[in-house]
């Protein structure tokens, strides 16, 4: 019986006599890059399926050859033994087997202009491939390279294709190749000018250079540079609107709380954190179904946070009513211990919560917009959490005792509200929504000690702005703070931005210091 490496010799012996007839691949392993240049070029003519293999396997570095006989073969790491399979001198596969070292073998060396090459070669081969799917990621990496060369395997496969997304990529790099070409140039011209593919204007730009009084072109590009405008600007409308969201999220707890007991909660920031640190939590516990995790975190979140919140307000806060300097510093100490807390129970290092598939990724609306489905998701979520707030507020009998004690406590509890226990469940209800908000921000960026620091200082600007206590005026406010942020910054930058914006902020509240929707009954009382 044959030993392993006495069967591999022998599979390798025979490489070395069935080399009539086939493409030299010594040039693989001696030759210089123009050399194997022009064997790709030869190579991917093959008919044989295997090439395709071969290619991949050249481009990704897995193409070695045996140091003693030069014989080519395929190496994939597994776990701590390579997967080998030999190739034969008619470039099919041969036996597959296990070895324990690579030391034998040498890479095949390729550089960045193979890659490319290697890259245009299979995506032509694969522009036939009978998926669909295969032959639409083929045609988008033709279309990256699109010159006149390849004008005949285009026509060819547009003569049979059937897919119309597939056909219209087709025509496209069709039309860019024409136009290199001057070959139909008004028909090419009208084609580019319906498409937002960055090729089409980069090639029409290049016609221009060549004729530069071409109208047809002139006005194409135009057409193409308004689209491209409009399609910007709403890009910032979405970034202002996700960012916006993220504000609407961090501020609407503080907004209630502030709003019913007039506290100056210091700690909100770290209510996130606790929030965000809960769905890291989750994560651990639930590492095998990390798409259900985040679902599971959102109701853990807002029980672990309320609770904490109750606990604060009933052994701190409930002391310090009607003194809202020292309810500022207290809260501030509380703060800083739940800081301290997260690094000893998580450490200092940021934590990173992983954003299930789900949400991962990009909606594509055209080659130039898309939305990306984290943040398209916090837009979604904060209006429902919003929605959902609103409604309990004005149909519930706790939200209408919450209203009743934001206008007038001392009327309320005249008709028999307990105050004190509104309080302690309305401090719970807004530090269960900053943990909340906390769940969402995780999928943004990293969860770590200091996280809620960088919302807090926003979020009293949006419940000041809006207008204290009110749920309309927190959402309006946070959503147009986000959106002239994100519209502000490609004018000026991110840090003169929020300057500009917070100048806006102090100007306004000179003029309207009760917010966008003032304060009715006792806040508006207390404000005069």
């Amino acid at each position: 019986m044959l030993s392993r490496s006495m069967l591999i010799m022998a599979l390798l012996g025979s490489y070395l006599n069935a080399t009539a007839n086939t493409l030299d691949h010594s040039i693989l392993v001696k030759g210089s890059f123009n050399d194997k240049a022009e064997f790709i070029l030869a190579f991917a003519q093959s008919e044989q399926y295997e090439v395709d293999t071969i290619l991949l396997a050249l481009s990704r570095g897995q193409l070695f050859f045996h140091k003693k006989t030069e014989a080519l073969v395929i190496l994939k790491n597994q776990s701590e033994e390579y997967l080998l399979t030999v190739i034969d001198p008619s470039n099919a596969l041969g036996e597959t087997l296990m070895i324990d070292s690579k030391r034998l073998y040498k890479k095949v060396r390729v550089n960045n202009r193979l890659r490319t090459l290697i890259k245009l070669e299979l995506a032509k081969r694969q522009l036939v491939h009978e998926t669909a799917a295969i032959r639409l990621q083929a045609a988008s990496i033709l279309l990256k390279q699109a010159d006149e060369a390849l004008l005949p395997l285009i026509e060819r496969q547009l003569a049979k294709e059937t897919e119309s997304v597939i056909k219209d990529k087709l025509e496209l790099i069709k039309a860019i190749a024409q136009l290199q070409s001057d070959q139909s140039e008004n028909e090419a011209i009208k084609i580019l000018a319906t498409s937002l593919e960055p090729q089409a204007l980069n090639s029409l730009k290049q016609f221009v250079e060549r004729q530069p009084k071409h109208t047809e072109a002139l006005e194409a590009i135009k057409t193409i540079e308004r689209k491209t405008s409009l399609f910007e600007l709403l890009e910032n409308l979405f970034f202002g609107l996700s960012f916006g969201s993220v504000l609407v999220l961090a501020a609407i707890g503080l907004a209630i709380t502030f709003g019913v007991m007039g506290v100056i909660n210091m700690a909100h920031g770290e209510l996130i954190m606790i929030g965000a640190y809960t769905a890291f939590v989750v994560q651990q516990l639930m590492p095998e179904l990390i798409g259900l995790s985040i679902l599971v975190a959102i109701p853990a979140a807002f029980i672990v946070s309320a609770l904490v919140g109750i606990a604060m307000e009933r052994l701190v806060i409930q002391y310090l009513k009607g003194r809202p300097l020292e309810t500022l510093l207290a809260t501030f100490g509380i703060s800083l211990i739940l800081q301290q807390a997260v690094r000893t129970i998580f450490s200092p290092l940021n934590r990173t919560v992983v954003t299930p598939e789900w949400l991962s990724g990009t909606w594509l609306i055209n080659p130039i917009f898309g939305l990306t489905l984290n943040r398209l998701a916090i837009v979604v979520f904060s209006l429902m959490l919003f929605a959902a707030l609103w409604v309990w507020m004005k149909r519930s009998r706790l939200g209408l005792q919450v209203r009743a004690v934001t206008q007038n406590r001392a009327m309320a509890q005249s008709l028999g509200v307990n105050a004190t226990k509104v309080d302690m469940l309305t401090f719970g209800l807004g530090a269960g929504i900053a943990g909340v908000a906390g769940v969402a921000l995780s999928l943004i960026s990293n969860v770590g000690p200091n996280m809620g620091q960088g919302f807090i200082i926003d979020s009293f600007i949006v419940v000041v702005f809006g207008g204290v206590g009110n749920l309309l005026g927190t959402l309006i406010a946070g959503l147009s703070l986000g959106i002239a942020n994100k519209w502000l910054e490609p004018f000026a930058g991110a840090v003169l931005a929020k300057i500009i914006l917070l100048i806006f902020i102090i100007l306004f509240i000179q003029k309207r210091p009760q917010g966008l929707f003032p304060a009715k009954g006792r806040s508006a009382e207390m404000s005069q």
